[in-house]
């Protein structure tokens, strides 16, 4: 793939128009923030051509879903959008949920919420934390870090991992949640809500911030329609569609929570319908922690969820669904299945074929960036070199998602 590549770039280098400049910005530049190649033709400044190319860090998921259990594949979806692991996690628990047609109690439904949405919210700092870094306003993301570094400290003892969580399993949670969960949550949504007025403030006080993103890198509602643009970056275009209003799953039908939209899906617009997406996100956090239910972390159902251990060494019955899950997997009836989430870029969804085996027949990940991404060469041509890297840096192109 890469031979064909350069070759490719190598005939339009011989052939371009006198006093134009091929840069290739990527796949290590500072700029992409990951394995992203985007290879510019300018002419002084202006950006007169652009191409993407993909598969720097393509690792075969959808491949190792035809060999690994239901349960197994979770290790794969952390390294998606690694930026916020859980929600990648629940979105496919939810999918073969689906399939198995199970109810979960309450309490497990409520806890997947919560952390989702403050995956949401980490993935958001992250995002415009890093816009403002590249372009100069390095303070902000560092001011929003230290929140960030209080919702890693929560997912690490909920899961006993940072970054892989690994978070849930068919049924349920992998363990209960630990005893100062709540009062946790709470300190955070506490910290986060003036932090995210102060960071915003420092934007768009700014006269540079606001030169360089007004405007820059915009999309009609109809071209990010036609992209299959989703998540923020479609609301910004003016599009008011969220999964979780329009196809809601879990509670998002039972929470008061509303959808930011924007006008031009500039780089400006794309900024401040994350920032009031971290508002909503707490909004729902908030709702859910102060009527977190008590109960089981699993449904009752020994032949899907792990049965405990200690009565494994105890009871013949346990041993044996214990046996069972481990050497044969769940079974899920025949069939074709999707299943969308609202992740923190937009709808990842999981088409599964089932032929009642223990691992997928065929698994499709529905990835956001992926979709979204295929436009960045008509959002820069005309500009100049400079926007290109705000316009990558809002849209926020997380190069695990982007290659599945």
């Amino acid at each position: 793939m890469y031979e064909k590549t350069a070759e490719h770039f190598s005939l339009k280098q011989k052939k371009l128009p006198e006093g134009h400049l091929l840069v290739n910005l990527g796949p290590s530049h500072p700029s992409t923030h990951g394995i992203l190649q985007n290879v510019i033709q300018l002419d002084g400044e202006r950006v007169v051509d652009a191409e993407s190319v993909i598969g720097y860090v393509h690792r075969s998921f959808e491949k190792l879903g035809e060999r690994y259990t239901y349960n197994q594949f979770l290790v794969c979806t952390d390294r998606m959008n690694y930026v916020s692991t859980p929600l990648n996690n629940i979105g496919w628990i939810l999918a073969v949920e689906k399939m198995l047609q199970i109810e979960v109690p309450d309490k497990v439904t409520y806890v997947r919420m919560i952390v989702s949405e403050l995956s949401r919210v980490m993935d958001h700092i992250i995002c415009n934390g890093i816009l403002g870094v590249d372009l100069g306003a390095f303070s902000g993301m560092l001011h929003l870090f230290h929140h960030r570094e209080n919702i890693y400290q929560v997912l690490e003892k909920l899961t006993g991992a940072r970054l892989t969580t690994t978070f849930c399993r068919v049924g349920g949670l992998e363990k209960d949640i630990y005893p100062e969960f709540e009062k946790d949550v709470k300190t955070i949504i506490k910290g986060l809500r003036p932090a995210i007025e102060e960071f915003q403030s420092l934007l768009i006080n700014n006269r540079i911030f606001m030169d360089r993103t007004e405007g820059i890198g915009g999309i009609s509602a109809e071209n990010a329609i036609s992209y299959g643009y989703s998540g923020p970056n479609l609301r910004a275009a003016g599009v008011p569609w969220d999964t979780r209003k329009d196809d809601p799953y879990m509670f998002y039908d039972k929470v008061d929570f509303d959808i930011p939209v924007g006008e031009d899906g500039s780089v400006l617009h794309r900024t401040l319908v994350r920032m009031e997406e971290m508002r909503q996100s707490l909004r729902i956090v908030e709702q859910l922690i102060n009527g977190l239910p008590t109960g089981p972390h699993h449904a009752d159902i020994p032949h899907i969820y792990l049965p405990d251990k200690s009565k494994v060494y105890k009871n013949m019955e346990e041993l044996i669904y214990h046996f069972k899950l481990i050497m044969h997997g769940i079974k899920v009836p025949k069939g074709e299945y999707y299943m969308a989430t609202e992740a923190a870029n937009g709808e990842l969804g999981f088409y599964i074929v089932s032929e009642g085996e223990k691992s997928p027949w065929r698994v499709h990940v529905r990835r956001p960036c992926f979709w979204f991404y295929q436009s960045f060469p008509e959002l820069v041509k005309g500009s100049l070199l400079a926007d290109t890297v705000a316009t990558m840096s809002s849209m926020n192109v997380i190069a695990g998602e982007l290659d599945c």
